[in-house]
């Protein structure tokens, strides 16, 4: 009778439990949480949809693990008390041979978490590839040792400014990597921006950390039958520096640029100058004053509208260089 008495309390605290996890899951969903209020758990904050949808997959994964987990410790620990020897107790415990029920729900129950877990991660990765027929903005990235040119379609400019650092010979507007200047990236926030890479030489890698992606960019990618283009949507102004993650040569580390994401009247703004005649030079704009005459016409932007980079700065790929290339006035 006793033992009985225990058996029924112990069912129901256990339905209490269940009762009250319930309701917790019930209150979480019915206050409008999204994925994204969710605890990170350590991963990284993104600034694109992409990267906040695999902020989502990452949280519920450790919140399973941790459901997972916590019923599995309670069981044990429910085991090692509820059988524990006691006083007067029999010396042998009453033998079981099997529980097929409950061996077939212990067999069934990885099956069916791996099947859920698999879902997340096919529909996430697709969610992170997608691409849609019209972007808003369409950006070719070509790599080349030791830098980068970012070229912008539909776009026209009168007279193009050669470099030696120039790797494409068109009318668009470029911005291209030069020893003692970071290359700047400008883009819209909330626009759907498509990003066609290719490099001139050797394999490179596009990486933007704050993207949490990143792509390596290989010579002649349809010859290759490579994916060289992937979209993204920045949902957020700001400044991320951006690197080349696949060790490309002796001065791969020199490779840096910076995602400058301003406000869409701010991005048009730099694109009209970009396709205007600087007065000061009589040559087209370069990106540097096209972002500082932006930022007289609207005062608003602020440090985004500066002319030099601010999350890193150039490093001189010059091999008789005798001292350490050193942070810029205005950026850094």
């Amino acid at each position: 009778m006793l033992l009985e008495g225990a058996g029924v309390a112990g069912s129901r605290t256990v339905r209490r439990w269940s009762l009250a996890g319930t309701l917790v899951a019930a209150g979480v969903l019915a206050s409008g949480c999204s994925a994204t209020d969710l605890p990170r758990f350590g991963w990284p904050e993104g600034v694109t949809d992409q990267a906040k949808r695999m902020q989502g997959f990452w949280s519920g994964s450790v919140i399973a693990a941790l459901v997972v987990g916590v019923i599995v410790w309670g069981l044990m620990f429910w085991s090692f008390i509820a059988y524990r020897k006691r006083k007067n107790s029999p010396l042998y415990p009453k033998q079981t041979k099997e529980n097929l029920p409950l061996e077939l729900v212990y067999t069934a129950a990885p099956f069916v978490l791996i099947a859920v877990l698999f879902y997340f991660t096919v529909t996430t990765e697709n969610f992170v590839l997608k691409t849609v027929p019209n972007p808003d903005v369409n950006v070719n990235v070509t790599a080349f040792k030791w830098g980068w040119d970012f070229s912008y379609d539909g776009t026209d400019m009168p007279a193009q400014n050669t470099t030696a650092q120039q790797v494409e010979t068109d009318n668009k507007v470029h911005t291209v990597s030069e020893p003692t200047e970071v290359p700047i990236l400008v883009l819209p926030v909330n626009k759907v921006i498509q990003y066609t890479l290719s490099s001139r030489d050797v394999i490179h890698s596009f990486w933007v950390p704050d993207f949490l992606f990143k792509r390596d960019v290989f010579p002649y990618p349809q010859q290759n039958n490579s994916v060289n283009v992937f979209q993204n949507t920045i949902q957020t102004t700001g400044a991320f520096v951006g690197r080349c993650a696949e060790l490309c040569g002796t001065y791969h580390s020199a490779m840096n640029f910076e995602v400058r994401s301003v406000p869409d009247d701010v991005y048009q703004a730099y694109l009209k100058y970009r396709q205007q005649i600087d007065p000061a030079t009589q040559q087209p704009y370069t990106f540097g004053a096209a972002l500082a005459q932006v930022g007289k016409d609207i005062p608003s932007c602020g440090q985004l509208c500066s002319p030099r980079s601010y999350t890193t700065y150039p490093i001189d790929p010059n091999r008789a260089a005798k001292q350490a290339s050193q942070p810029q006035a205005g950026g850094k």
